[in-house]
């Protein structure tokens, strides 16, 4: 199924995450232009209709779109029914109480996708920001055709008095997301000077300043010795598996990693006689209980629960939702974020991660598509799926079947977008 979740990743999976995250144009500046006038006049234009010149204050009470004249404005499109957009809100309404008595000020304005009045309200009431009327439709549909908003949360930030294209970012929920207050006043030099600082951190990062602190030096093990000296994994791959036991989707993938873990090293071992690739555990559980519940389904190191680095390195690479697995070079520099995909569509074939064993990956795919058929019937769906890839209306998706993510070639219902794994296909015969 080509989920929104799928479509924001789409390029995720092929890149490491690691580069683009340091593209300044991702964020949009220069790409959007606002028409000529003042700031209000043009906030004027952009939030009023005919018959209405306020918006929605979160009392019900009427505020003049006037008044935000020299406010930096984020337009925020969001909805009651989306999760992804309940994840947000909290992240956002943080930022806007720290932010909202600033010079020159910030605003929000919160722009419904939401299926009725009711769940308008139910969800403006845990917004202290300006909306626009739910009955606005018209003005809603306008809004988004003017900043072609695919896909929610979305914020548009909007800088006062001036009207050229690069005062305005398109992907303020990135922003926010990955740099918090520390964004304001979210001009194209702010987000330049932060990208910058994060990208020669990054470029500096060692094991050592990720896994360790001044109170320990060492990882904890299930056997014997149970502390591991972190200096002992240096020269290693190693992955950041950030998980928890209260999060479904971990604890079903967690036998799948271990399963590939065993066979990388069992492979590397043969080869090398010793253990190549390591594994850390980054928790996000809420006790300590369920942290060692947990941690003994698995054959890997851990960091102790409770320890600062696991909050430390939730941020550093911007970990957003678990389980997530983030993959480290020999030499400690990340090599991508995108390990559980990896090993979704490869398995223990993803090993060592890097970008050259990517492309041999899919190229090797290229060539065993060649002898699918072109159409099958699968089981679990009623209409005919037909074989597609990256080039011919595939691309990243939510396999319908195993529920993980899959890249390039699939089989896909053109009637109603379902799509699997070519080898989660289950062929029925149902006629010609």
């Amino acid at each position: 199924m080509r989920q929104e979740a799928a479509v924001v990743k789409r390029n995720e999976v092929k890149s490491n995450g690691v580069d683009d995250a340091y593209d300044l144009s991702k964020y949009g500046f220069g790409e959007c232009e606002m028409d000529s006038g003042s700031g209000a006049s043009r906030l004027f234009s952009l939030l009023a209709s005919k018959d209405r010149d306020f918006l929605l204050s979160p009392s019900g009470s009427q505020v003049k779109i006037a008044d935000l004249e020299g406010k930096i404005v984020g337009i925020y499109f969001s909805a009651n029914w989306y999760q992804p957009c309940h994840k947000f809100t909290p992240v956002l309404a943080n930022a806007y109480e720290q932010l909202k008595n600033s010079d020159p000020g910030f605003e929000i304005v919160f722009v419904s996708s939401d299926e009725d009045v009711n769940a308008f309200d139910d969800y403006r009431s845990s917004m202290p920001w300006l909306a626009v009327p739910f009955s606005d439709l018209e003005l809603k549909r306008a809004l988004s055709r003017r900043f072609d908003v695919e896909g929610i949360p979305c914020l548009i930030i909007l800088q006062p008095n001036n009207c050229k294209g690069d005062s305005i970012v398109i992907d303020g929920v990135d922003l926010i997301y990955r740099y918090g207050v520390q964004a304001y006043p979210f001009t194209k030099e702010r987000v330049e000077e932060l990208l910058e600082k994060e990208k020669d951190k990054h470029e500096n990062q060692t094991l050592r300043d990720l896994l360790t602190n001044h109170e320990r030096d060492f990882l904890i093990s299930h056997k014997i010795p149970k502390q591991v000296s972190v200096a002992s994994l240096i020269g290693k791959t190693i992955g950041l598996y950030f998980s928890a036991k209260w999060c479904f989707p971990g604890v079903k993938f967690t036998p799948k990693l271990a399963s590939i873990y065993q066979k990388i090293n069992q492979e590397s071992s043969l080869n090398s006689h010793h253990q190549d690739f390591e594994i850390v555990f980054v928790s996000s559980d809420h006790d300590q209980t369920s942290f060692l519940s947990y941690f003994q389904t698995m054959p890997w190191l851990a960091l102790p629960y409770g320890d600062p680095n696991i909050k430390a390195l939730t941020k550093h690479f911007d970990i957003r939702g678990i389980p997530s697995l983030v993959i480290l070079g020999p030499d400690g520099k990340t090599v991508t974020k995108q390990g559980r995909n990896l090993l979704n569509l490869y398995q223990e074939n993803a090993y060592p991660f890097t970008e050259a064993r990517v492309e041999f990956l899919e190229r090797q795919a290229d060539e065993a598509a060649k002898n699918l058929p072109k159409s099958e019937f699968h089981s679990g769906h009623g209409h005919r799926l037909t074989l597609v890839s990256q080039g011919n209306g595939g691309g990243p998706f939510i396999c319908c079947d195993c529920d993980e993510q899959g890249s390039g070639w699939a089989y896909q219902c053109i009637e109603c977008g379902y799509e699997v794994h070519p080898k989660c296909v289950r062929v029925v015969d149902n006629g010609p």
